[in-house]
């Protein structure tokens, strides 16, 4: 149990309650879940990319984390039904953030050892991130924020001449990274740019 304190939202009719109701919202995104036409490649690929355990499996579900939460992730085993197309309603990628750009470029080369390598890399002025894209087809962005205000990049000219950013090569920002490279020196548009402006 969280030994945060939350306050309580006052009932209307409680007394003291004000015209204005409290505002309710959830604390934490527990887990999402897929359907999955090829569920053990794609569980293996979410154990790789998440360094993730199965905590349950039968010929129907398989459920997997990678902290203290039961389940992170759970996959539905679906053979029959069509693949995901690039024209089909739904969501189109989900983030996960890291703390430092050190661990989003140490997670890039754990994964490349095992082949599983981004297909966009792209700074995109409030964060510096990596798209990599499931065997069914999801998309999934590994980013870090690339300062203690990135919420101010989008009210900027920088953001409003170019809102998608510009792409880098993450093999030479490993080897600056390595190198000794600052965090904001990492995390600055146009580091290590491979010269392609994707706006």
């Amino acid at each position: 149990m969280s030994t945060t304190q939350t306050s309580h939202p006052t009932h209307p009719s409680a007394p003291g309650a004000t015209d204005a109701p409290a505002r309710v919202v959830p604390f934490k995104m527990a887990h999402l879940v897929y359907r999955c036409r090829r569920r053990d490649e794609t569980v293996a690929w979410y154990q790789q990319l998440f360094q993730a355990n199965i905590v349950f499996k039968d010929d129907v579900l398989t459920f997997i984390t990678y902290d203290d939460e039961h389940h992170r992730l759970a996959f539905f085993n679906m053979p029959d039904i069509p693949p995901k197309g690039a024209d089909t309603a739904g969501a189109h990628h989900v983030a996960y953030s890291f703390r430092t750009i050190g661990e989003l470029l140490a997670t890039y080369v754990r994964l490349k050892a095992v082949g599983i390598l981004p297909y966009w890399c792209i700074n995109h002025g409030p964060t510096t991130s990596l798209y990599f894209r499931d065997p069914e087809g999801n998309d999934i962005e590994f980013q870090v924020d690339n300062n203690d205000n990135p919420g101010a990049y989008f009210r900027s000219k920088e953001f409003a001449q170019n809102p998608i950013g510009v792409e880098f090569d993450a093999d030479e920002l490993v080897l600056m990274w390595e190198a000794g490279a600052t965090d904001a020196e990492l995390c600055k548009v146009g580091t290590a740019a491979t010269g392609k402006c994707s706006f």
